[in-house]
């Protein structure tokens, strides 16, 4: 690929980024075009480890979830599920799902779901099940005691069956179809898929994404080969100082009994940036084969919400909208927000989005955990950087 030039400053803000103490390394990538400029600064560990290169491997968390839909569009496009079908067919422990009577309601105070659970409530997350901007709901408290283990701990998490079980015995925040709630369709979706195609996630993911596109790194754990490209991750303490939270021969090892389609791959930029372009292509990959149609690709770029739903949980949208798996930008009210950018980010310290007026994928991985859905000054110098095109 050919370099980009003049005062881009890719490697120059990752370098202040690991001066400053802010990360211990980290890889960037941005393309345009054929044009792609990419920058590996700092190491695997505050210690030393590893020299970050473009190939290192990260946990890219919830950069997971935009995959996890394309997956589903698949499936949609080849006739084994349409976009309103009811998901109980396949997922028969929501086919009487109940509702605590209001939010603040407790779990024993329920009543039935006005509706069912379709297609696309999991893909645009208004299915009921979820986080909204307040953890201290009783039902999302339960949610939470239950599931949110797994998110750093994938390997705590039991089989897709047991999983749903679990689930199901808890009642939803909210109707189908009524409010935006953060991540857990994106994991339903992922137990959907394998039900619709009769394999595994991780089987159907690498079939028809991963193959395709030449994600050669992208998978639920890391093999041994492979591991020494993988490094540690961090979280910060309450002193701000950073904690080692996973180490690359851990819960990554070996193949989970959930593969979550809401944060559970791992990936390089090149891999991530991958399935940008081929968003930005229409569908397409780069050796012309069609993944998923143009109108497919603009079903997952648009936003789906209203403009209640996006006030209500800023905390995670930051005010823009919700597309299928990630977020879209419908206003420019922040340097880095251009209407139609299509993003996400994800809480082991992972961003990405594409821009389709600047025809631009970028992509910045790191390894320490974010700590709050706000992003962090890194996160946002990198998006208003890619901006300037």
């Amino acid at each position: 690929m050919n370099t980009m030039t003049g005062e881009d400053g890719l490697a120059e803000l990752l370098a202040r980024a690991v001066d400053n103490s802010a990360v211990p390394g980290a890889v960037g990538l941005i393309a345009q075009g054929p044009k792609t400029e990419v920058a590996a600064v700092g190491s695997t560990s505050p210690e030393g480890g590893r020299p970050m290169a473009r190939d290192t491997i990260f946990r890219i968390a919830s950069l997971t979830k935009p995959i996890t839909a394309a997956a589903a569009m698949t499936l949609v496009e080849d006739g084994r599920i349409a976009l309103d079908d009811a998901v109980r067919e396949w997922l028969p422990e929501l086919a009487a799902p109940s509702v605590v009577r209001t939010p603040h309601s407790p779990v024993d105070d329920v009543v039935p779901a006005r509706r069912p659970i379709t297609l696309d409530d999991l893909l645009t997350f208004r299915s009921g099940y979820g986080y909204p901007a307040d953890f201290s709901l009783p039902a999302v408290a339960l949610f939470a005691e239950r599931f949110q283990r797994f998110v750093l701990e994938p390997r705590l998490a039991p089989g897709p069956d047991e999983w749903m079980a679990s689930l199901a015995s808890i009642p939803m925040v909210n109707h189908p179809g009524e409010a935006w709630l953060y991540h857990a369709s994106s994991d339903i979706l992922g137990v959907l898929i394998a039900r619709v195609a009769g394999r595994p996630l991780d089987v159907f993911l690498a079939e028809r994404v991963f193959e395709p596109l030449g994600m050669a790194d992208t998978g639920f754990w890391v093999p041994e080969e492979k591991r020494h490209r993988f490094g540690p991750s961090y979280g910060r303490g309450q002193d701000g100082a950073l904690e080692l939270h996973d180490v690359p021969d851990g819960q990554w090892s070996a193949p989970p009994a959930f593969p979550s389609g809401a944060g559970g791959l791992v990936s390089t930029v090149d891999d991530w940036a991958a399935f940008g372009r081929m968003l930005l292509d229409g569908g397409t990959a780069p050796d012309g084969r069609r993944l998923l149609s143009p109108a497919s690709v603009a079903l997952m770029t648009s936003d789906h919400t209203t403009a209640a739903q996006r006030d209500a949980v800023r905390l995670f949208l930051l005010g823009q909208g919700w597309g299928f798996g990630g977020a879209v930008d419908v206003n420019a009210d922040e340097p880095a927000h251009r209407p139609g950018r299509y993003w996400w980010t994800g809480g082991s310290g992972t961003t990405a989005q594409i821009d389709p007026s600047s025809d631009s994928v970028a992509v910045l991985f790191t390894q320490v955990e974010m700590g709050s859905p706000a992003p962090p000054p890194l996160m946002t110098a990198f998006w208003e950087l890619a901006g300037r095109l």
